[in-house]
Parts: C-alpha cells; sequence; structure tokens
C-alpha cells in the first residue's frame, strides 16, 4: 500500500495547516504594526509646521541646493562646501522634493516613510525567530516608544541607520544558520545595507552591525571558524558594499582636493580637503573630543545609560522581564536574542567612550523592542509587573501633566 501523497498546488506541496496559521497571524500582525506606525510617524509630518531646527533647516537647505544645482557629490549650504556628513539624507530630500516640492512635510516624509519600514522590519523579525505575537509586541514596542518618536523629528539619520543596521543583521543571522534557499541574494542584501549604511553615517553603517557580528561570532566561538565564514558570502557582501558606496567617496574626494591629508589635529582657518574633514575630523578627533569646531555637547555617562529607561518607555518597564530570558544560542529564539544583546551592549560601550548624544544609540532600539516583545510573549510574573508598574507610572505622569495645566492655565502665551 502507496503511502499517502501530499497535497501540492503545482510542483508545490501545500504548506501544513499549522504553518499557514502562524504564516497567516504573522501577516495580520506585521499589518497592524504597519497601521500603528503610520498613523504616528506619517500622521505627523506636518508638525511642527515649519523646519525648527538648525539641522533641519541645514540639511533641507543642502538637499534644495543638490537640486537646483544638480551637483550631488558635493554637498553646500549657502554657497559653502558642508563635507561633514555623508549625502544620503540629502539625496532622499531632494528626490523628495523632485516628486512633491519643496515643502516641510516633504522633507521629513523620508524619515518618517523609514521609520515606519523599521517597525515593520522589527516585527517580521521577531515574528521569523520568536512567534507571530511576538513580533506583534516588538514592532508596536518600538513604534510607540518615546525615543523613536522624539529623535525623527528633526533630520538626523540614526533612524535610517537603524534599518540598514537591523536588515544587516537579519541577513547575518539567516546565512549563518544555514538553509537558505538564496544565500547570495541575502549576501548581496547585507552588502547594500553596509552601503547604505556607509553613505549615511560613514564607517559607522559598518561599525555598528559589524560590532554586534564580531561580539556573537566570538560569544558562540565560531570566529575564526571558516566554515561560518563560507557562509556569509564574504565576495558578495564587499562587493555589493562596494558597489553602492564607493563611487561617491571615491568622486568626493577628487573633487575636493587635497586628496590625503593624515593631519591629527583640527584648527581654525585650515581647510585640508574631503578626504581629512570627512575621515580624520568628523570620525577620528571627534570621536575623541579633539574636532574643532566643538559644537557639540556630551551627555554625562550614567545619563547616557539611564535615559534608555525614558526612550524606550512604557516598553522599558519589561526590561526585567527580558533580562530572565535565555540567551544561550541553541535555537533561532535564542541566537537572535544573543545577537539582540551583542547589538545593544556594543553600541553602548562604543559611545561610552567617546562624545555621546542622546540620539547616537537609535540604532539599538530595534535590539531592545526585539527582547522586549521576546519577553511579553512568553509573559509570566515579572511580565506582569512590568505592565503594573507602566501603568502606575503612566497614570502619575498623566495626573502631574494635567495639574500643570491647570496651573498655568491663566498665563499668557508669548511668542519669540
Amino acid at each position: 500500500m502507496s503511502p499517502p501523497r501530499s497535497r501540492t498546488t503545482g510542483d508545490r506541496p501545500t504548506a501544513p495547516p499549522g504553518e499557514r496559521l502562524h504564516a497567516l497571524a504573522a501577516r495580520r500582525y506585521q499589518a497592524i504594526v504597519l497601521v500603528v506606525a503610520a498613523l504616528i510617524f506619517l500622521g505627523t509630518i506636518s508638525s511642527p509646521p515649519s523646519l525648527m531646527d538648525d539641522v533641519d533647516a541645514a540639511h533641507s537647505a543642502t538637499a534644495r541646493t543638490m537640486l537646483r544645482t544638480g551637483d550631488w557629490v558635493t554637498p553646500r549650504l549657502n554657497g559653502v562646501k558642508y563635507l561633514d556628513k555623508p549625502p544620503m539624507m540629502y539625496w532622499i530630500k531632494a528626490v523628495s522634493f523632485a516628486v512633491f516640492g519643496v515643502h516641510d512635510w516633504a522633507a521629513r516624509l523620508p524619515l518618517a516613510l523609514a521609520a515606519v519600514l523599521l517597525c515593520w522590519i522589527t516585527a517580521r523579525l521577531a515574528a521569523w525567530a520568536f512567534s507571530p505575537l511576538a513580533g506583534l509586541y516588538a514592532g508596536l514596542a518600538l513604534a510607540t516608544s518615546v525615543g523613536l518618536f522624539l529623535f525623527t523629528r528633526w533630520s538626523i539619520a540614526e533612524a535610517i541607520l537603524a534599518l540598514t543596521t537591523a536588515v544587516s543583521l537579519w541577513g547575518f543571522l539567516r546565512l549563518l544558520e544555514g538553509g537558505e534557499a538564496r544565500p547570495r541574494w541575502w549576501a548581496i542584501l547585507i552588502g547594500t545595507s553596509l552601503g547604505a549604511g556607509l553613505l549615511l553615517k560613514g564607517l559607522m553603517g559598518v561599525v555598528a552591525p559589524g560590532g554586534a557580528v564580531f561580539f556573537y561570532l566570538l560569544l558562540t566561538r565560531q570566529l575564526f571558524s571558516g566554515h561560518a565564514w563560507r557562509r556569509f558570502r564574504p565576495l558578495y557582501v564587499i562587493s555589493a558594499m562596494l558597489l553602492v558606496a564607493a563611487p561617491w567617496y571615491v568622486l568626493a574626494t577628487l573633487a575636493n582636493p587635497p586628496y590625503f591629508d593624515f593631519t591629527l589635529r583640527s584648527e581654525p582657518g585650515q581647510y585640508r580637503g574631503f578626504f581629512w574633514m570627512f575621515f580624520i575630523n568628523e570620525h577620528l578627533l571627534r570621536y575623541l573630543n579633539l574636532r574643532y569646531p566643538r559644537d557639540y555637547n556630551t551627555v554625562p555617562l550614567a545619563s547616557f545609560w539611564l535615559l534608555h529607561l525614558v526612550w524606550l518607555f512604557p516598553w522599558s518597564a519589561y526590561f526585567p522581564a527580558a533580562a530572565r530570558l535565555s540567551y544561550r544560542p541553541r535555537d533561532r529564539a535564542g541566537r537572535l536574542r544573543l545577537l539582540s544583546l551583542c547589538w545593544a551592549g556594543f553600541l553602548l560601550l562604543f559611545f561610552s567612550f567617546s562624545t555621546s548624544q542622546e540620539y547616537y544609540t537609535v540604532p539599538i532600539y530595534p535590539a531592545l523592542a526585539l527582547l522586549v516583545g521576546a519577553a511579553i510573549a512568553e509573559g509570566g510574573a515579572w511580565v506582569r509587573r512590568g505592565t503594573y508598574f507602566a501603568a502606575g507610572v503612566a497614570s502619575a505622569a498623566a495626573v502631574a501633566a494635567l495639574a500643570i495645566l491647570y496651573a498655568v492655565r491663566g498665563l499668557p502665551a508669548e511668542g519669540d
């Protein structure tokens, strides 16, 4: 008697009913995350009604100049070369201006779309490794966190860097597991994400995911494993990365000589070309707090760490529950939890030894959201305690806000 044959659609066997229900739940939950994130980030691109911050105005004016002059290599602000940052933020704003016109909301649109996509990718990654329910919680935790909303109110690239980091680390984990049907395409996607990161935040576009990968491989004793490295398809990763990023770096260097100045001091009245300005002054000397001009502040180290309780609120109330998860890489869930820990821990430590701003660690928000989503989906006493604590803090904050509003109800609101 022949064994029963599986049902097929064409030449492909259909998925078992349990897998189909799992996939359907994942799609529904991810759709919820997309809708919530879109309402939050796309729904606020016209508020405030004008570009208030100096970064907003400088980046938008630079993008408008690119669009007007056709010079997409050398950024300029009011006719002066603006070589501090990579060009992708200007490029995407300029494209938005070309499509929708030069408007405040058009300047904010690319960053808002990136934030929505980041929340969706986080939900998908959590659903892939943990469960559809964990994907829902992880996506919502990121979409409704204080920090991601606050640090997408002006034109900084950290939220988009979080997106490129998340995509590259997901690809890394998939390739390391093995069994991928199209490993070369995942390697190309990793390289493309790294190249985009280089065009967004310079060397941090590679340092952020690279540091997480380094410590993950070190902790799992695969750092010197030739088999593991072959799975990454490094030739495809590096080729895609260089294909995306190298042309601008070469053209910017050639267009702004002198070409290779390695002077390790920064002083007023000295122009040393793109290479020195970008790599020496903006990367090395700024990290060492030796850059001129010193037009930036440094957050005290204790505040830099503890403020993450605010940036991830109300979901930071579940950090104790996340700390009780298993981080042993015995299965896919354990591997992603360990990778998320390396991801967040490396960037926190990296910026602890440099000049640090509150928003520098936005790229770790997806990692923290993944851990929170996994913890809430598993449930337990610590999750219940986190819920009670978050509800108590939110209630107290609401009462305080109402009391302040009542106290100042008669004060005149004077303009600047």
